[in-house]
C-alpha cells in the first residue's frame, strides 16, 4: 500500500527478496544490515539503506524505529543477534514485529518472548510475505500465473453484515468468492473455544459477518483494490 512505511533487518536472499518487492509497490523501505556489500547491493532499491549492528539498541533507537508501520527481522545465520534485535524492537515499541524462524525450536522461542508473526523461508517466499504485509486482511495466498493469485481476506469493516448479492464481488470487483471460513463458539467443558470451519458453497443471501474469513480468485490488482476499498 502507498504511503507505508517498513524496515527491513538483515539482507540475505529471503530479506532483500522482501525489501525490494516492498520497494517497487510503492512503500518506503528502510534497509539494514551490518555487512557493506549486502547494503551496497539495494542501496539503489529502497529508499535508506543503512549499515548498522541490529544487536545494538543505541543504533536502532537512532533510526526512530518505532515510526515504521511494521519491523521484519530477516536475519538468518545468527539467531542471538535476531533475538536481541527483536527484543530491542520490543522495547522500542516498534508498532509491528515480523521475525523469521528456521525450524520448530526457534518458533518457540520466539512464541515465547511474545512474537506473533513468524516467517519461515521454507514456507514463505518474499513476495507473498511483502503482500501481506502490505495488506494486513491477507492471512493466506496462493500465487498464480499471469498476476493471478487466490487469496484468504479477513473481511473488511466494508462488507460485514451484508450479503453476497449486496456486496456484488464479481460484478464491482471482477472477483470469484470461492468460499467463507467461519468461527463458530464451541463449549468444552467450562471454556468457550473458536473453531474454524469452511462453509461450502455460499448461496447469493449469505450473509458476511466481521469474524469471516473470504477466499476470493482475481488478479492482485483487483484483491488488492477491493481491500483497500472496503477497509
Amino acid at each position: 500500500m502507498k504511503g507505508s512505511r517498513f524496515a527491513v533487518i538483515g539482507l540475505g536472499q529471503f530479506g532483500s527478496e522482501i525489501a525490494r518487492i516492498l520497494a517497487k509497490k510503492g512503500a518506503e523501505v528502510m534497509a539494514i544490515d551490518n555487512n557493506e556489500t549486502h547494503i551496497e547491493n539495494i542501496k539503489d532499491e529502497v529508499a535508506y539503506a543503512v549499515c548498522l549492528d541490529a544487536a545494538d539498541k543505541k543504533a536502532l533507537k537512532s533510526q526512530e524505529i518505532e515510526k515504521f508501520d511494521a519491523v521484519v527481522v530477516a536475519i538468518g545465520e545468527d539467531f542471538e543477534t535476531l533475538l536481541l534485535c527483536t527484543v530491542f524492537l520490543q522495547e522500542l515499541k516498534a508498532k509491528r514485529i515480523i521475525a523469521r524462524g528456521n525450524g520448530a525450536q526457534q518458533r518457540m522461542i520466539l512464541e515465547k518472548i511474545g512474537i506473533k508473526e513468524i516467517l519461515s523461508p521454507e514456507q514463505e517466499v518474499g513476495r507473498v510475505v511483502a503482500e501481506k504485509l502490505l495488506n494486513p486482511n491477507v492471512v493466506g495466498l496462493l500465487q498464480l500465473p499471469d498476476d493471478y493469485e487466490i487469496a484468504e481476506i479477513k473481511a473488511p469493516k466494508g462488507v460485514h453484515n451484508r450479503t453476497l448479492t449486496d456486496i456484488a464481488l464479481r460484478d464491482k470487483y471482477k472477483l470469484n468468492l470461492v468460499t467463507i471460513k467461519r468461527d463458530y463458539e464451541v463449549k468444552s467443558g467450562n471454556e468457550t473455544k473458536l473453531t474454524s470451519h469452511i462453509i461450502g458453497v455460499p448461496s447469493s443471501e449469505t450473509i458476511i459477518y466481521d469474524t469471516d474469513t473470504i477466499v476470493v480468485f482475481g488478479t492482485i490488482k483487483d484483491i488488492q483494490k477491493f481491500t483497500e476499498i472496503n477497509q
